[in-house]
């Protein structure tokens, strides 16, 4: 698990439109990380329009917005096209960046024990370290709740 004030390791996954993508490029922005369970799930698309429509207002804060869930790029980008999703949704399909950052958790699925993502957001500040983490995340109100921990910042 990556703690508060520490480097975030650069890493590399593929978007919703097959490119490769990596953390680094964003180095110097402040990154709003957000990693939900699936795509065009109920939770996962109040999460994801909540973003959607308070992008304008994370852009002027100077964010750059990236989901991130196991679903494949084509997922991700059928998920991005039905709710005009304004940001890059990433694809950890080997569940590498989800280890990284510890929300892979162990869920109990129709009374089935499971391995699954841990709604949870991550802001990395523009020098590369990561400065706030939102575990648990609630769907309802959280993009909003984002931007004014950006705008304390």
């Amino acid at each position: 698990m990556l703690e508060l004030n520490a480097p975030v390791p650069n890493f590399t996954l593929q978007d919703d439109q097959d490119q490769t993508r990596t953390l680094a490029e964003f180095h110097g922005k402040p990154v709003v990380l957000f990693f939900y369970p699936k795509a065009d799930t109920p939770g996962c698309t109040i999460e994801a329009c909540g973003f959607r429509d308070t992008f304008q207002q994370l852009i002027d804060a100077g964010a750059v917005v990236l989901g991130i869930s196991r679903d494949t790029p084509r997922a991700q980008a059928k998920f991005r096209a039905k709710y005009e999703l304004p940001y890059t949704l990433l694809a950890d399909t080997g569940a590498e960046v989800c280890n990284l950052f510890g929300v892979l958790k162990e869920k109990n699925m129709y009374g089935k024990k499971v391995m699954g993502i841990e709604r949870s957001t991550f802001v990395i500040a523009p020098d590369g370290t990561l400065a706030k983490i939102f575990p648990k995340v609630k769907p309802e109100g959280h993009a909003q709740e984002v931007l004014a921990a950006l705008k304390t910042a």
